[in-house]
């Protein structure tokens, strides 16, 4: 393999684009290239000014994705008669051949997008899509989208990472591969929730309380519990394994490679608006959206006085979590002067603006208010995290894990406050039907 790389990389030095055009073309037919490789060392002779970076994206892009429509026209054309005629013998019919293509339809076509992040399985995406007669025009627009998203970040690490290209090079692909895994296993979770909504609902109705078991409720506000409940074992998940690695000693080269990464990104041009972004994740400033969220609770919420309670108890009981937590695990910052892990900017940040949003957009209707504020806070917490790292306050690995145990707490908390609304309305009906 060592020598099927060497001779890649040999070439990508002498045609340039040529071999980005036909090589990602080639592995998205599922030729044994190495794709990551090539794109990153791409990305090492765009930083040596001997590419350029948006037209070595560009033929990347176009390779990969004239890759990925020949692999759909093979499968359209030939995979889907083979199954027709001969997948009987394997026990996959024309009736299971159906029922695949429609799940496929339905849900298969966003996974495409992060198929591209794990080995195998991107190269089998455009001959299953064919096989299964996926429309071209949906197919196109997921595969493309996939394609230059995949390219970008590449190509683009390669030419951040520059000299230490060799050095970090095997460990950002086994952080890529995570990303995929993970985007994959979140998908297939939400995906088999909505599938089966209606059958998990009762069955964590039923383990909730034997007194919801016996109303009606609202839809809408089991799911949220639902919903709440999921995030909260995969911030757990998530919990757990960062455990894990900090009292096994496994930060290390994650926090090297994260922050040689960043400071790469950001120069020092970005001094003052890094620094003006940590503030905004310390106590002082988060002293507005609290108070604003309470005033807006206070006199539009109908059930202000459960909300406010649990607001309450999220910010103070988070405070004193957050101290816990550094008190227990007791490592110092990059400076050697105070107690980092997890990281207090991004763990307030995340209970303080996650919930104020919630509570927020809690009550409204429109999805894309609901959607553009949780990306919103997303986006903000991953500024107020970066900016602790650029400012060398915090390591990355206290950043994750600020945003791992301050989304723990959130959920946690949401969980039991749409509980406690559950069982106050329930039993609030049980009441009126009782006086009738």
């Amino acid at each position: 393999m060592q020598g099927i790389n060497d001779w890649v990389t040999h070439l990508l030095e002498m045609y340039g684009y040529w071999v980005l055009f036909f090589a990602l073309g080639l592995e998205m037919m599922a030729l044994p290239l190495p794709g990551e490789l090539i794109m990153t060392y791409a990305g090492l002779i765009v930083f040596e000014g001997r590419l350029n970076w948006l037209l070595s994206i560009l033929v990347a892009g176009t390779g990969a994705s004239l890759g990925m429509t020949a692999s759909y026209a093979i499968g359209n054309r030939l995979g889907h008669p083979f199954f027709e005629k001969h997948g009987a013998r394997f026990h996959f019919g024309p009736d299971r051949l159906d029922r695949l293509s429609l799940w496929f339809l339905r849900y298969g076509n966003k996974m495409l997008i992060f198929a591209y992040f794990i080995p195998g399985v991107r190269h089998l995406t455009g001959y299953f899509a064919g096989t299964t007669r996926m429309p071209f025009s949906k197919y196109a627009a997921y595969a493309y989208s996939g394609a230059f998203f995949w390219v970008s970040v590449f190509v683009t690490l390669g030419k951040l990472l520059g000299p230490e290209w060799k050095q970090y090079h095997a460990t950002i692909n086994m952080y890529m591969l995570g990303f995929g895994l993970s985007s994959a296993v979140v998908f297939f979770a939400f995906t088999m929730i909505r599938k089966h909504r209606k059958l998990i609902l009762s069955r964590a109705e039923w383990l909730m309380h034997e007194a919801v078991q016996r109303y009606q409720s609202i839809g809408k506000l089991r799911l949220l519990i639902l919903s709440a409940g999921v995030l909260f074992f995969v911030f757990f998940s998530f919990m757990i394994g960062l455990i894990q690695d900090f009292l096994a000693h496994e930060f290390t080269q994650f926090d090297e490679v994260s922050s040689y990464v960043i400071a790469r990104i950001f120069t020092p041009d970005w001094t003052g608006l890094m620094e003006g972004l940590l503030n905004v994740g310390s106590y002082p400033a988060l002293l507005l959206p609290i108070l604003a969220t309470a005033i807006w609770v206070g006199f539009r919420s109908t059930d202000r006085m459960l909300e406010l309670m649990f607001y309450i108890a999220a910010m103070i009981g988070g405070e004193g979590l957050d101290e816990g937590l550094r008190a227990i695990f007791h490592r110092w910052g990059p400076d050697g002067s105070i107690l980092t892990f997890p990281s207090e900017s991004m763990f307030v940040s995340v209970t303080v603006y996650g919930f104020s949003v919630y509570l927020l957009f809690r009550h409204r209707r429109e999805k894309r208010y609901q959607l553009a504020a949780t990306l919103s806070v997303l986006a903000f917490c991953l500024f107020v995290g970066v900016s602790s790292i650029y400012t060398g306050i915090n390591y990355p690995s206290d950043v994750a894990a600020g945003f791992v145990f301050g989304g723990l707490w959130i959920t946690l908390i949401i969980t039991v406050l749409e509980l406690f609304r559950l069982l106050r309305r329930n039993r609030l009906r049980h009441g009126t039907k009782l006086a009738v």
